[in-house]
């Protein structure tokens, strides 16, 4: 069986990720082709670990998918790696209901995967084998199979809580990591700092690979990742170019990826490229304007720290409200939307911003949004069906406030999740929709296939 195994923990914070991005640092300098995976919609985390393994991460989450695209996605990039590692995100049983749905419990369950529990071990001992077995017993269907101790204070510690837990609940201490003097990963509102932004993404991880080699059984944890079972899918849709038509020459897609703006989905973009979308891949702090394109993407990011380079770049913002105002279709998420808007305001300064909405944002200590969210789209836009029912997710810190006595058009009515002002989201203005709220496309795929559509009918205007 292909081996595969998920990180988990009892709670945020006990050192899931940098041991798992030291995982997969130490399998690849060993030779091993390593699958990382990221469950839940989060965004930072997954660009770490593509960066660890030199290749793309993908999220797995059971609210924005289906259990079967879940598992199709899984296995499609599976394919070509020796082993797939899957961070959980919050407490191993933590779900959005009384009965862990949508936790990092029901997800190994779906994939058939071993748990490896990542144990913070702070001022306990022996009672640490009773939160295990108690994890055991809370849901004995589910492959528990090892721990790592995280954060011990000394060699006594360590001795008792794995005497206890190899006694009590029959499982392996694979590891056992000291309390570390350091921590090469600095966290900003409730996660890493992206890795685009650290100068020593490289030594950061470096260090939590080396960490890992010292501390933790390598040759043990893989022996329990091939404890991995067989899993089956279901047929997929018949495909995305379903009733599209296409184009002898290829649509130009283009996207913007820079320090701003970074967060995309991988399926998102590849989605596109499937259908046939020749993708321009544009810096919005550099390039000198717009470039010709059929259709933009703007993801999200955090256009707050790199505010005085955007507002810099002047004939580039122009270019791009030009190019709004010309009909230009433009789906923009989050990061996106608030460089759409006419100014940026950052501790006590405003930065211009596109112009192309009337809308200021203002940075906030508390989050404004954060979350799954539940749209259902009420008014008329160029991308989704009056009536339809939306997943998404939202992560911001900005407060939305309206500069001028301009109209504007919402799409969205928020079921849950907080959007623009807690009731809607999504502004449309001719070919532009802007949106708080992030959609994955693996679960959703007529996202990508509309957004081809709206750039194949600007193409024939």
């Amino acid at each position: 069986m292909h081996p595969s195994i998920i990180i988990a923990a009892l709670k945020g914070g006990s050192g899931k990720t940098i041991l798992s991005l030291g995982l997969v640092s130490a399998w690849r300098e060993k030779g091993f082709r390593i699958a990382p995976f990221k469950k839940g919609p989060d965004f930072i985390d997954a660009g770490w670990l593509a960066f660890a393994a030199d290749r793309a991460c993908y999220n797995l989450d059971p609210f924005l998918m289906t259990e079967n695209e879940v598992i199709h996605s899984f296995l499609l990039r599976s394919k070509q790696s020796d082993l797939s590692l899957i961070e959980g995100n919050r407490g191993l049983y933590d779900g959005l209901d009384l009965d862990g749905c949508c936790s990092t419990a029901e997800l190994a369950k779906h994939l058939k995967t071993p748990v490896l529990i990542v144990l913070d071990v702070t001022m306990a001992t022996r009672t640490m084998a009773a939160v295990i077995k108690g994890c055991q017993a809370f849901d004995p269907d589910l492959n528990i199979a090892g721990v790592v101790l995280n954060r011990v204070a000394g060699s006594r510690q360590e001795g008792l809580i794995t005497g206890a837990i190899e006694k009590y609940c029959g499982l392996p201490v694979v590891g056992s990591v000291p309390k570390l003097k350091e921590n090469l990963f600095p966290e900003r509102h409730m996660g890493l700092v992206p890795f685009q932004e650290r100068d020593h993404a490289e030594k950061a991880i470096s260090w939590a690979k080396k960490t890992v080699q010292e501390n933790l059984q390598l040759d043990e944890i893989w022996r329990i990742a091939c404890g991995s079972q067989q899993i089956e899918e279901l047929p997929q849709d018949p495909g995305l170019g379903a009733n599209l038509i296409f184009t002898h020459q290829p649509l130009r897609i283009g996207f913007i990826k820079d320090k701003a703006f970074w967060f995309y989905y991988p399926e998102n973009l590849e989605q596109l490229e499937q259908l046939g979308a020749v993708l321009i891949e544009i810096d919005a702090i550099s390039s000198p304007e717009l470039p010709s394109l059929d259709a933009l993407y703007i993801g999200g990011g955090f256009p707050e720290t790199q505010a005085e380079a955007l507002a810099e770049n002047r004939n580039f913002r122009d270019s791009v409200k030009a190019a709004i105002e010309g009909g230009l279709p433009v789906y923009a998420e989050c990061g996106g939307f608030m460089y759409l808007g006419e100014r940026l305001l950052v501790g006590d300064r405003y930065y211009p911003m596109v112009g192309a909405l009337p809308v200021d944002f203002i940075l906030q200590k508390k989050p404004q949004g954060h979350g799954y969210t539940v749209l259902e789209v009420s008014g008329p836009n160029p991308y989704y069906s009056v009536g339809e029912t939306l997943r998404g997710h939202e992560f911001h810190y900005s407060k939305p406030v309206f500069t001028g006595d301009e109209h504007l058009d919402f799409v969205f009515k928020v079921g849950r999740g907080h959007g623009f002002d807690g009731e809607r989201d999504g502004v449309c203005k001719k070919n532009l929709l802007a949106t708080y709220t992030h959609v994955h496309a693996a679960g959703n795929p007529d996202w990508s296939r509309n957004f081809y559509r709206a750039a194949l009918n600007h193409k024939k205007v």
